[in-house]
């Protein structure tokens, strides 16, 4: 039995999801999640993943609270598997970041919410792959950076995965030197359908989620995404062993990844920007270029949640999320840069 098959027959809340639960339970979140609802067990055939946010017929139409134990495809479509293998020569153009979905929430209409909880995030291989392709990386050139110089070569690591010891290894070009890089499984890519029928690309992170490649889309968290047409429409895919922050080369530990969560229907919650919370943190990610932009964005974001949950004025607020806010880059490669914006719920005042 494969992998995946084994993690979708076998997939149980167990000891971490149920700490999750508690967690979330815990929360001022608005969703807290049930695993005794309906469960969907799916391995999409590969026929069946999308390569676009919007334009695609749903796979699957779920109820409100339904849990999803299913399996996401790598973001170079299972098409890389050695060193030898370079992106040019074996993918297929257009079939970046398979999602799997797109799932129907009935329900679901513009101006709601979807909280998707993630109970487990579990890599499905034993080995990952990374990749330097040319014109693509926040340090050379390509038609809107123009940098005179010659292009570094096209390169694949393959990564061998050690999940007893939880850590990802791989060797230099030249076999000379190997390091480790400890795992810390996410999806690069969870997102609904953009609002008026627009179709957009799976490597673009936008208000409607998509590529956000943020680590923090991780199991115990869980993603507020706003419905933007009826149904939601929510994807998920681009599995990430690991990454740095930026993702400066272009491309993160990337492998196929086994998938658990939970996705509830938030009734007239209107979400403006993908938000992510746990027990102790709430985050937003902003996208745009240039960078300054797409912190703005998750900045504001940020200042209209604390003054909504405080009482403060938006000048305090301002003062407050200035001296309290951590605000890492997630990526600086895509189409759009990505920036998170989190602060420790505990810091924010009450009145008194």
């Amino acid at each position: 039995m494969s992998t995946r098959r084994k993690f979708i027959a076998r997939s149980s809340l167990g000891l971490v999801g149920a700490f999750a639960l508690r967690d979330a339970l815990r929360s001022e979140s608005l969703a807290a999640p049930s695993t005794n609802g309906p469960v969907l067990r799916w391995v999409p055939k590969h026929e069946e993943l999308a390569y676009t946010f919007g334009g695609v017929a749903p796979r699957h139409r779920i109820q409100s609270g339904t849990r999803i134990i299913t399996w996401t495809e790598d973001c170079f479509d299972g098409a890389i598997k050695t060193s030898a293998d370079l992106v040019s020569k074996v993918t297929v153009p257009g079939h970046d970041n398979p999602q799997t979905g797109p799932f129907y929430v009935e329900g679901a209409q513009p101006g709601d919410t979807l909280a998707i909880r993630i109970l487990k995030l579990e890599p499905a291989r034993d080995y990952a792959i990374s990749t330097f392709i040319p014109g693509f990386g926040i340090l050379v050139g390509n038609d809107r950076t123009a940098i005179l110089g010659p292009e570094l070569a096209e390169t694949t690591w393959r990564y061998d995965v050690d999940a007893t010891r939880g850590v990802a290894r791989t060797k230099s070009t030249d076999g000379k030197h190997s390091w480790e890089v400890p795992l810390a499984p996410f999806l690069g890519c969870i997102g609904v359908a953009p609002a008026g029928g627009e179709v957009r690309s799976t490597i673009v992170p936008d208000i409607f989620g998509g590529n956000m490649d943020c680590p923090e889309v991780r199991a115990g968290n869980t993603v507020y995404l706003g419905v933007n047409m009826p149904g939601g429409l929510l994807s998920f895919g681009d599995g990430h062993y690991a990454m740095g922050d930026g993702e400066i080369i272009g491309a993160a530990i990337e492998g196929a990844m086994n998938v658990d969560v939970v996705v509830t229907l938030l009734k007239g919650l209107k979400t403006p920007i993908p938000r992510i919370e746990n027990e102790r943190e709430v985050m937003f990610v902003g996208a745009a270029r240039p960078l300054e932009d797409a912190a703005r964005v998750a900045f504001k974001a940020m200042i209209g949640w604390v003054r909504e949950k405080s009482g403060l004025s938006e000048l305090d607020a301002y003062q407050f999320v200035s001296q309290n806010a951590h605000a890492p880059v997630i990526q600086l490669v895509d189409p759009e840069y990505t920036v998170l914006v989190k602060i420790d719920k505990n810091r924010v005042p009450v009145a008194r």
